[in-house]
């Protein structure tokens, strides 16, 4: 929708939607009415509907005519009555008709939004990590969004109001040709012309309004930035509340005025269009006249009564005849928009023949791995370790070095680029992707928990745990205790992400949510590294058993977690550089040793 809304004319196209008009081609078109082939009985009851009560519509105006010279100048009060209750009950039976349209165009429209919502959310869920690495969360929401919403207004407004226009422009015409054919001419040639102070007075409101939406924008990026709580925090500590009151002011005041200006634009316009509406009809009443007494006895003052009925009845689908290219366009660069992301290649794809995944143990290999991003910009270079089920291996590097990486190629987070990664001696591209997900756990060094209730978060692993399971759990995370002091327990909020717990009450809530899941293989991804020392000995109270038990990877920078490794990679530059235990890496005059003296020796440990 352009800027401005229902407030303006919309017909003109931005400079933005010139540039990016789209290519209208078989192919595109064929794909739209795919959409609509489901639902062709429907679409058929709202053909036939436009078609009866636009021609139902019409009939009032052409009975004016008969009303006028039979019921009114013939002096007939039987004709007057019966023209008068027959047009009104036309006009009824048109806006009865109207409802079950509207309804009827409305469930299509609703339907074929569904279906494409359906249709979208399934494809987004199956993009690997780069699409939404690389693609703003806000651009995915809008084609969500906006975009699907605004096929519904093309299904109820565009398509329906060409046909809705097209028939009235139809029936108008052969009725007023019907009348008299000069006095139809007339009509057909000044209509055009009543409709160009209207694109006038549009064109101006459209450039304001669009300057007034990048004002609203502005204040709206004013009022994220300084009433969240991280912006509201720094205002208050920088005592900035008067600067931004200042410049909040400035953008509304601008706001204003541009507003004025909008609504004022084009007054002189209408009132142009305002004269010259009423010049119509006294232009057919004049040339009708003078027809009718001098060169036509046969046409009658209803019938001049009938075609000024009618060409009033012409203004609005002429007007928004002219507009429907700009409509057109604006529905096929849509469509366009949501075709481009139905079109994204689906990268992490389950394989056609999975190789079943049965009891998983956690055995882990990696074989001459190597993984881009892009291109030209390698991250992973020939990596090569294997995990047996039961074993830990610690990975340490300095940041950036491609640990977080190695992990994620795992669960097929990413696909290798080369190489091939193992899991209990299948490679993981031939496993079928929900089996080898569910046998693999991974906790975060952002957590990210629903704004729901612990309970929630918790069934989100495992919706058939039982109480039991899931105190269980919450006993293995080190959190029971906390949970069992709040008020309502495991029905306690957690507010938008979290936000009601601190950072080490939520890590060990998600532990305890990887915990019910069960998995074959637990992989800790700096599960502490963000969080003060009191929550971070909590966490490692939780984790330490965990490892001794299960086959398991470590991300971390604590010494004691890396110490109960069996195995430590230390990983620079996307290479494992070293692999030992703690002892003999510490005396190899390594990455190892210059981490430890550098990072551990610093934390105390």
């Amino acid at each position: 929708m352009p800027p401005g809304g229902g407030r303006m004319s919309r017909g003109f196209l931005t400079e933005e939607e010139k540039q990016n008009r789209p290519t209208v081609t078989r192919s595109l078109l064929k794909r739209i009415f795919s959409y609509l082939s489901p639902y062709w009985k429907q679409l058929g009851l709202v053909l036939l509907c436009i078609t009866v009560s636009s021609v139902f519509a019409l009939f009032p105006s052409i009975l004016t005519g008969k009303i006028m010279d039979e019921g009114l100048i013939g002096r007939n009060m039987k004709a007057l009555v019966t023209y008068i209750l027959l047009s009104f009950g036309l006009t009824l039976g048109a806006n009865l008709i109207g409802v079950g349209e509207s309804y009827l165009n409305t469930w299509v429209a609703q339907h074929i939004s569904f279906d494409m919502r359906n249709q979208m959310f399934r494809h987004l869920q199956k993009m690997s990590q780069r699409f939404f690495t690389s693609t703003s969360q806000g651009d995915v929401i809008t084609r969500m969004t906006s975009d699907i919403s605004g096929v519904e207004s093309i299904v109820t407004n565009t398509f329906t109001s060409i046909l809705s226009n097209v028939l009235t422009l139809v029936v108008a015409v052969v009725a007023m040709f019907q009348k008299n054919w000069v006095l139809a001419l007339i009509g057909i040639v000044i209509v055009p012309l009543f409709t160009l102070p209207t694109r006038m007075a549009g064109k101006a409101r459209w450039k304001l309004a669009g300057e007034a939406q990048a004002c609203n924008d502005e204040i709206n990026g004013i009022l994220n930035e300084t009433l969240s709580v991280s912006g509201q925090l720094l205002v208050k500590l920088f005592c900035r509340e008067k600067d931004e009151y200042r410049r909040y002011e400035e953008a509304n005041g601008k706001m204003i005025r541009l507003n004025i200006r909008e609504r004022m634009a084009g007054r002189w316009f209408f009132v142009v269009l305002s004269t010259l509406t009423g010049i119509g009809p006294m232009l057919l009443y004049l040339v009708g006249g003078i027809l009718m007494m001098k060169y036509d006895s046969s046409l009658t003052v209803g019938d001049i009564t009938v075609l000024v009925a009618l060409l009033g009845r012409m203004y609005g689908p002429v007007n928004s005849l002219l507009n429907m290219q700009v409509e057109w366009i604006r529905s096929m660069a849509m469509f366009t928009r949501i075709f481009e992301y139905f079109d994204m290649p689906v990268e992490i794809e389950n394989p056609k023949l999975p190789v079943p995944l049965k009891a998983p143990k956690g055995d882990v290999s990696f074989r001459h791995v190597s993984f881009a991003y892009e291109p030209d910009r390698m991250i992973l270079k020939d990596i090569n370790f294997e995990l047996k089920s039961g074993d830990c291996i610690a990975i340490v590097g300095p940041s950036g070095s491609g640990k977080s990486t190695i992990v994620n190629l795992i669960p097929r987070l990413w696909d290798v680029t080369e190489g091939s990664v193992l899991f209990d001696g299948t490679d993981v591209r031939s496993l079928e992707l929900g089996e080898l997900r569910r046998a693999i756990g991974v906790v975060t060094q952002e957590t990210y928990l629903f704004n729901g209730s612990i309970r929630d978060n918790l069934l989100y692993a495992q919706p058939d745990a039982t109480e039991e399971d899931m105190i269980s759990a919450c006993r293995k995370a080190n959190i029971w205790d906390f949970i069992s002091s709040q008020p309502e327990g495991l029905d306690t909020m957690v507010g938008n992400r979290g936000l009601k717990l601190s950072g080490g009450e939520k890590q060990r809530i998600s532990i305890a949510r990887v915990l019910l899941k069960d998995p074959a293989l637990l992989i800790f991804d700096e599960a502490t590294s963000a969080l003060d020392s009191i929550s971070e000995n909590l966490i490692q109270q939780a984790i330490n058993p965990l490892i001794e038990s299960r086959t398991s990877i470590l991300i971390a920078h604590r010494l004691s977690t890396i110490l109960a490794a069996d195995e430590i990679l230390v990983v620079k530059d996307g290479k494992i550089v070293e692999k030992g235990q703690h002892q003999n890496l510490m005396h190899a005059g390594g990455t190892y040793q210059e981490l430890y003296e550098t990072q551990f020796m610093k934390s105390g440990q």
